[in-house]
């Protein structure tokens, strides 16, 4: 009983040694002096020291990037467009990739189909895209196979996005105008 006691009496006092000691991290060479009133100048000032984030314009030009939401992205918008009958398994963005669930249109109950759309680039070009179509073929008794037939309909596909994103580009450019 003393052992089990004594151990757990060591925890405690070690988690309260780190909880206390985490405390203190802020307030290293904390001088309330040298902490601009100002919320920008605040906010200014950890994005260039590198303690913040930013969504949209920075302030030092020499660090970050450019955070773009999906939206923004023509080709990707496009797809999700030109799939939106199916329903989508996953569809990650920073990933690159939208793959579909099975699916099957009411009067064809023994087969379906599943699609994959990796994007390689942002720009609106026909090698901008890898499309993958997949049946699933399934007799009576629940024996299933699945081919990939990427050909004509991944191609026609491929012409559907690439034309709805030329469509938002053109609309994108002329609200900027």
């Amino acid at each position: 009983m003393t052992i089990k006691f004594s151990i757990h009496s060591a925890f405690k006092l070690a988690f309260l040694i780190l909880f206390l000691a985490s405390c203190t991290g802020g307030l290293k060479g904390g001088d309330a002096r040298k902490i601009p009133a100002n919320m920008k100048e605040r906010q200014r000032k950890n994005i260039e020291e590198g303690r913040g984030f930013s969504f949209g314009k920075t302030f030092n030009t020499n660090q970050g990037g450019e955070f773009d939401f999906a939206s923004s992205n023509e080709l990707w918008r496009a797809s999700l467009d030109t799939l939106d009958f199916m329903p989508l398994s996953l569809a990650n963005y920073s990933g690159g990739i939208i793959v579909t669930d099975w699916y099957s249109s009411g009067n064809t109950n023994d087969e379906s189909v599943k699609i994959s759309i990796r994007f390689l680039s942002n720009e609106i070009r026909s090698d901008a895209l890898s499309i993958k179509v997949f049946y699933k073929k399934c007799s009576i008794q629940e024996s299933c196979q699945i081919l990939d037939k990427t050909g004509a309909l991944a191609n026609d596909l491929e012409k559907k996005i690439l034309t709805k994103a030329a469509v938002y580009e053109k609309e994108k450019k002329s609200d900027k105008n």
